[in-house]
């Protein structure tokens, strides 16, 4: 397959795109702060008033702020998070990917191959729609692997072993090997554990960071996934092979956070901060191009299209292809890199 591609002038005009393309360092600084502020206000609730109850909303609203860090990572990736980039990768590394087990430099490397190629038979990303159309029932396996933790395990897991390096290597390389792919990231986190246990709530740390990390940070960012490139109407098309979703409020709590459901937008300006998609996706609207626009009204609406295969087709642990069940080996076992953003 080959891609069509179009330029940005083709529909926006120059003032727009100067306007759209400002990147503010104190907006993308304020976007990682409201993250941190919520995820601390969710450990505070629970403290203050333990209960099922509160756990349970605390785990929901600091997984979907996870997943908003790894989003936020993301726009440092394409330099979005501040004009300077020494400022975008600290910001980026220190206080979005490290505290979720990512870094932004090896993201980075591979995102741009999925830009490049989105929807061919070469994108690196491929591997998280390609399945789609998939039954009901399919889904609902997907689903509770997620949510009970196992999809989390597997990945950690791959992670910390491709971390740790072959065997037979010797133990200093392997320590340095180990340093280079995860060593920030157990840093930053034995940080925030450390900091957790001064304030005297040591317990935070495993269920209010670890839990949700493995479960419901796991579950959205499949449905985003689905959302972004699942059963799109036309793989060469960029109108058509990437997805906007509307989301309403609730949504954007707990499933998807800092316009990431603007994908369509992102992928046609893929140089564009999080915090100017909206406006993008108004221009776009009023523009010629509106009802060629691949869009859905809600999450919900997604999902039927992606779980629309008859459940009598339905054929547990089984990849379409050959070629789809090399791409899932490759991206359980490499550097857990495939977000799919």
């Amino acid at each position: 397959m080959t891609a069509l591609r179009m330029g940005a002038r083709d529909f926006l005009s120059e003032d727009q795109l100067i306007a759209v393309r400002q990147r503010v360092t104190w907006k993308g600084a304020a976007l990682i702060a409201h993250a941190w502020a919520l995820i601390i206000a969710a450990i505070a609730l629970v403290a203050w008033w333990p209960n099922p109850l509160t756990w349970l909303l605390a785990v929901l609203i600091i997984g979907s702020r996870q997943l908003g860090l790894a989003i936020l990572m993301h726009d440092g990736a394409h330099g979005c998070l501040s004009p300077d980039e020494k400022t975008n990768l600290f910001l980026s590394q220190w206080f979005c990917a490290y505290p979720v087990f990512a870094e932004t430099r090896a993201y980075r490397r591979y995102h741009l191959q999925h830009h490049a190629r989105t929807q061919q038979d070469d994108d690196p990303d491929l591997i998280l729609s390609a399945p789609f159309p998939i039954t009901r029932l399919s889904y609902r396996r997907k689903f509770w692997r997620d949510l009970t933790g196992q999809t989390g395990y597997q990945q950690r897991k791959a992670q910390l072993l491709n971390a740790l390096g072959p065997a037979e290597w010797p133990l200093g390389k392997r320590a340095a090997h180990f340093w280079e792919k995860l060593g920030p990231q157990c840093a930053v986190n034995a940080m925030m554990f450390a900091g957790l246990a001064a304030a005297g709530l040591w317990w935070a740390y495993p269920l209010l960071w670890l839990v949700p990390l493995l479960t419901w940070q796991m579950v959205i960012t499949r449905i985003r996934n689905i959302a972004e490139h699942a059963v799109v109407p036309d793989s060469s098309d960029p109108f058509r092979n990437t997805r906007t979703t509307h989301a309403n409020f609730l949504e954007r709590l707990f499933i998807a956070p800092y316009y990431v459901n603007y994908h369509l937008e992102h992928h046609l300006l893929f140089y564009i901060p999080c915090y100017n998609l909206p406006r993008v996706h108004e221009l776009l609207s009023q523009s010629s191009m509106a009802a060629r626009m691949e869009t859905q009204p809600n999450y919900l609406a997604v999902l039927r299209l992606a779980t629309a295969k008859p459940n009598r087709e339905d054929r547990p642990g089984q990849l379409a292809s050959s070629q789809r069940r090399a791409r899932a080996g490759q991206a359980v076992g490499g550097d857990q890199k495939a977000g799919g953003f």
